[in-house]
């Protein structure tokens, strides 16, 4: 399989306090394929968190099938999810959610541990992205001693500290200033295009999308 991500018919319905419960995404199909970088454009409310949710194996579709880096995601135990998760999927949130206690190389470093890569290997693979994205010097520093468009280029150094195959990020730049967030998803798409890997990038940003490979508008968009 070519793509890096597939979902098959994936529906997904959620219990309501009303009679009836909401059916948030019903026989959706969605691919990215390798290399590529994809704009999810929805407004609120159109299942847009709950797709990237199901993308990311954070969540189970009711219906439909989900493939990731050529493997069925559908049907595996948590264990397996997490796993999957930890070896091909990295994240970005609107938030950078970079723990304080640590300096930005070491939030690089934690996952990579995590992942059993080595000490020595793990801080040599967070100085490289940390160059790459300008911010060696500010390697022993922690996050409140950064700005908020540092902060968020750290995250995407952290979520590609594993070289995942496909990068997940809900509004990268939804936190920022106009002129930070066309920055900082700069050094996004640069690090993206650099490595080779997959996106699927959620925004509301219609400019920032319209720079991205192919667009994907759930129903209901602009």
């Amino acid at each position: 399989m070519s793509d890096v991500l597939r979902l098959e018919g994936v529906g997904k319905t959620y219990a309501a306090d009303g009679p009836s419960p909401v059916t948030v995404l019903a026989d959706l199909d969605l691919s990215v394929a390798r290399g590529e970088v994809v704009a999810l454009v929805a407004p609120s409310g159109a299942g847009k968190s709950t797709l990237l949710h199901i993308a990311g194996l954070l969540d189970t579709p009711d219906t439909g099938r989900v493939w990731l880096a050529g493997r069925d995601m559908t049907g595996l135990p948590d264990r397996a999810r997490t796993e999957a998760r930890r070896r091909d999927l990295g994240f970005v949130y609107q938030f950078h959610h970079l723990l304080p206690e640590f300096s930005a190389a070491e939030n690089i470093v934690l996952p990579q541990l995590a992942n059993g890569v080595s000490a020595r290997d793990a801080q040599a693979r967070a100085a490289d992205l940390l160059e790459r994205v300008g911010l060696s010097h500010r390697a022993g520093h922690r996050p409140a001693q950064m700005s908020g468009g540092e902060q968020q280029r750290v995250a995407f150094c952290r979520a590609l500290a594993n070289a995942p195959a496909l990068l997940l990020a809900d509004e990268p730049t939804g936190n920022l200033d106009p002129e930070t967030a066309d920055k900082v998803f700069d050094v996004l798409m640069g690090l993206v295009r650099d490595t080779g890997l997959s996106a699927l990038i959620a925004t509301h940003n219609h400019a920032l999308a319209a720079r991205m490979d192919r667009v994907v508008r759930l129903a209901g968009a602009a």
